[in-house]
């Protein structure tokens, strides 16, 4: 076991950097209208409960075709739809107490900083994962350092 646990979207962190939110950042990605109906479906308690009684077997097949239409979709997609929507990401600092922000999605690996009502908020994006390398933050004791897996 990797002792990795399942942390609920979004999750408060304390570190000694400051205070950060951790999410996915998919519910930033509001001008994506396409994809935010895709998610309200995958999300449904009686969508999961009738996924997870397929064969796994059938699950798996069902999960890599729709890796391929994500990706095939993304090369047709404007490239605004698939980053966070400024307004949403400014509403959503707000609303967690002006701390950093931690998520992924939108496969734009960056530091972006933001001004929300006249407060200095960082907002991390990680890179995607892939079966040969992934990202990872940490604290070095002095900031956060974007670290690369292999």
């Amino acid at each position: 076991a990797s002792g990795a646990r399942l942390l609920p979207d979004p999750w408060l962190l304390s570190l000694p950097a400051g205070e950060f939110v951790l999410a996915h950042g998919d519910s930033l990605c509001t001008d994506d209208r396409e994809y935010q109906s895709f998610r309200a479906l995958v999300r449904r308690p009686d969508w999961q409960q009738a996924f997870l009684a397929r064969p796994l077997s059938e699950r798996r097949a069902i999960a890599a075709a729709l890796r391929q239409q994500s990706e095939t979709a993304k090369r047709d997609k404007a490239q605004y739809l698939m980053d966070v929507n400024p307004v949403e990401t400014d509403d959503f600092l707000r609303a967690h107490g002006y701390v950093g922000l931690i998520h992924g999605h939108t496969h734009r690996p960056a530091t972006h900083d933001h001004i929300v009502d006249g407060i200095h908020v960082q907002r991390w994006v990680l890179a995607d994962w892939q079966a040969s390398s992934g990202e990872c933050l940490c604290w070095d004791g002095e900031r956060l350092a974007r670290e690369r897996l292999r």
